[in-house]
């Protein structure tokens, strides 16, 4: 049973409300172009690839849900040279100011997963293997480009 569960978090397979899932953390261009694709077992927090996602570029604002609002989060755009563009929880003591009207350019972000769905064997995971999984992400991303 443990070995199982061992392989399972090595393919990036967890368990979610549906069962068995892979998560897919996704960082898009201004065009809407994905960039960065990492994946996770399902019940991994967003969190947690905040800093991966957002690593090695250069980027004049960063906008993200309110999932991804923390000190440090913040603190790491900041030090990119960017502005964070993330509105504040609603159980944070001091509240910071969000650009509504630049927040609504986050819906980029969920244009391309609703693009990856049309795409049958990214949406039901066919691929057993995460180096699989992830060389049918990459190309279905090409696909994506190049529309």
């Amino acid at each position: 049973m443990e070995r199982q569960k061992k392989q399972q978090n090595d393919e990036a397979m967890g368990k979610s409300r549906g069962g068995l899932s892979t998560k897919i953390h996704a960082a898009v261009d201004a065009l809407g172009n994905p960039v960065r694709l990492l994946l996770t077992a399902g019940q991994t927090s967003e969190y947690t690839q905040a800093e991966a996602l957002i690593e090695g570029f250069a980027a004049g604002y960063i906008l993200t849900d309110k999932g991804y609002d923390s000190d440090r989060f913040v603190s790491a755009i900041e030090n990119s040279h960017a502005v964070p563009v993330i509105p504040s929880k609603k159980n944070r003591k001091v509240s910071r100011d969000c650009d509504k009207k630049l927040y609504k350019e986050r819906n980029l972000v969920e244009r391309f997963f609703l693009k990856l769905k049309h795409f049958r064997r990214i949406a039901a995971r066919y691929e057993r293997l995460v180096r699989n999984y992830q060389a049918m992400l990459s190309l279905v991303s090409t696909v994506i480009w190049l529309n």
